[in-house]
């Protein structure tokens, strides 16, 4: 009987700590399920989404600029005196100037050139037109500089080489001319950055 009651408490002993480890383990059984469920619902998640890549970097703005370009009939603009050593600009040319060209030069920050070109029309030999072109741009120019304009400034002289309007030349002289006026121009071109 002694025997059977010793064999009892050895294996109490033993039961305990058994029963305990059990329990142990089917308690840590479902959290490390849990932690690998987890694990791979995270590790399916970030397959599905795919990389958004970093917006390129957006280019500089290029600066506004405050290019022009206007024609002037010369017709209308200039006298011509052969006293004057330079073609005569009329109030109206002046007006016009003012109006039509510093007052857009007004809206620049920075005039980099002005380009003055003279045009003829065909009447007259090419060394008579080109002259006259040139002389009609310079005095362009030279009342551009009396009104205060302080940037670079060029003159071309055209003369007949860029006509606009043909005419029949069978014209009597002064339907000629008054056909071929278009061609008798200024044209003054302006570029800069704009304010």
């Amino acid at each position: 009987m002694l025997k059977k009651l010793t064999a009892l408490y050895v294996l109490a002993a033993f039961a305990l700590p058994v029963s305990t480890v059990i329990a142990q383990t089917s308690a840590a059984a479902p959290a490390a399920q849990s932690a690998e469920a987890s694990a791979s619902a995270t590790s399916s998640t970030a397959a599905a989404t795919p990389a958004v890549p970093a917006p390129a970097p957006t280019p500089p703005t290029p600066p506004k600029r405050c290019d022009f370009a206007i024609t002037l009939q010369s017709d209308e603009i200039f006298e011509h005196k052969k006293s004057a050593q330079l073609p005569i600009l009329n109030s109206k040319g002046k007006e016009r100037i003012d109006s039509e060209v510093l007052s857009k030069l007004a809206n620049c920050t920075k005039v980099e050139l002005i380009v003055v070109s003279g045009h003829t029309d065909l009447i007259g030999s090419h060394a008579q037109t080109q002259k006259l072109s040139e002389k009609n741009a310079d005095a362009v120019v030279a009342y551009l500089g009396s009104k205060g304009l302080n940037a670079p400034m060029d003159t071309m002289g055209m003369g007949k080489t860029q006509q606009i309007k043909a005419c029949d030349d069978k014209l009597a002289k002064a339907k000629l001319a008054e056909c071929l006026a278009p061609n008798r121009r200024i044209v003054i071109e302006g570029r800069g950055l704009a304010k």
